[in-house]
């Protein structure tokens, strides 16, 4: 599984909800997820001068997978009118293959 790690400025919360709710059926269509999506509210340490007020993973089974999502005509398009307008700016924090996340534990305490 390929997982990136991306923070986000994100300026318009609710244009920037409605990207999601648009592209995550495309998203699933080619296997894709989401593992984790934070709003980030104080950031201690950066390698960037970009602002981050949201940190999430996105999931795709392959390279060629999250390609593909990428370069979807119909994302393409949801990315342009609700993504563009929603977003300042855009960190990849990090990119790597990872094992399927196993089921939660339940909390303990």
């Amino acid at each position: 599984m390929v997982e990136m790690l991306i923070g986000l400025h994100v300026s318009d919360d609710e244009r920037y909800t409605e990207y999601r709710r648009r592209m995550t059926p495309i998203l699933e269509r080619g296997g894709g997820s989401f593992g984790y999506d934070f709003r980030v509210s104080e950031v201690l340490i950066s390698q960037t001068p970009k602002a981050i007020n949201r940190a999430f993973t996105i999931r795709f089974p392959s390279d060629e997978a999250k390609e593909s999502f990428f370069s979807d005509a119909e994302y393409l398009a949801i990315k342009l009118e609700y993504f563009e307008k929603s977003v300042q700016s855009t960190t990849t924090i990090a990119s790597y293959v990872s094992e399927p996340h196993p089921p939660s534990l339940p909390m303990l305490g």
